[in-house]
């Protein structure tokens, strides 16, 4: 099978699973990568062996892999060194995770979604979210970056992975996901340009712009945030697809581990 090409320093490498995407922007200051169909994840909260090779390839135990149930939301969990995680049959509701626990990974899941990793190469924090139209309308990628600031991070120094997810070429929606996201407060100039539209034709979302121009507005700079560019409905022999495959489909997942940092976020003088 002939991978698709990715874009903006992303590329393929091979796990013993099968293949996954890295972004060498994160290499060297995170342990991530983003799966494919080659991985089989069971879902829910039961251990499997698709779960166990996942945290292999993140360097950690099976236990040590943290998700969540994702609710389509902007609500954060922390992952902090040296605190007690609840068993991986328990997971709490939210769809961004951050951690500067080098001895546990985080993951979010999706299938058209966007996952969206993030990594300060100063402090060593990191961050997973989860980003559908819902929580795209809800800025789950603003939350994530606002809970990194928390922590010690600068945005200027933040550096984010956009990976695969449903491109606009093939996220055709109704006028109600643009009603949506006025109703949480998005500005006209922002939806004009993540809804595009035929004459006589459904709106088109664009989804890895819009958490793009998010994580832009946020204070990351552009140099900083990169996007795969490909399209999970388009690669079905790579990708899962909710929208082309409904019931059947099973999920993707975007995990990050922090590393050891530079500086202890305390000797981080903000400028």
């Amino acid at each position: 099978m002939t991978l698709p090409a990715p874009s903006d320093g992303f590329y393929w490498v091979n796990e013993p699973w099968g293949a996954a995407l890295r972004c060498a922007a994160l290499d060297g200051v995170s342990v991530h990568l983003f799966t494919t169909r080659a991985l089989i994840l069971q879902p829910g909260g039961a251990p499997s062996d698709g779960w166990t090779a996942l945290a292999a390839s993140l360097g950690v135990a099976e236990p040590d892999v943290v998700r969540l149930k994702q609710v389509h939301g902007c609500a954060v969990i922390p992952v902090e060194r040296g605190s007690d995680e609840p068993p991986p049959h328990v997971r709490r509701e939210a769809d961004v995770l951050v951690s500067d626990d080098p001895s546990r990974a985080i993951v979010v899941q999706a299938a058209d979604c966007v996952p969206v990793l993030l990594a300060d190469p100063v402090t060593g924090l990191v961050a997973a979210a989860h980003a559908g139209w819902r929580g795209t309308a809800a800025r789950a990628v603003v939350a994530a970056v606002d809970a990194l600031v928390a922590r010690g991070a600068r945005q200027a120094d933040l550096i984010a992975a956009i990976g695969p997810s449903i491109g606009p070429c093939c996220y055709e929606v109704g006028e109600e996901l643009r009603d949506g996201f006025r109703a949480e407060g998005r500005l006209e100039a922002d939806l004009s340009r993540w809804f595009t539209q035929e004459p006589g034709a459904k709106p088109h979302l664009n989804l890895p712009l819009a958490n793009r121009d998010q994580l832009l507005a946020a204070g990351l700079l552009s140099a900083n945030v990169h996007a795969c560019g490909l399209c999970t409905a388009c690669h079905l022999e790579v990708f899962y697809s909710f929208r082309r495959e409904a019931a059947q489909v099973g999920r993707l997942a975007a995990g990050i581990r922090a590393l050891e940092p530079r500086l202890a976020p305390h000797q981080h003088q903000r400028t």
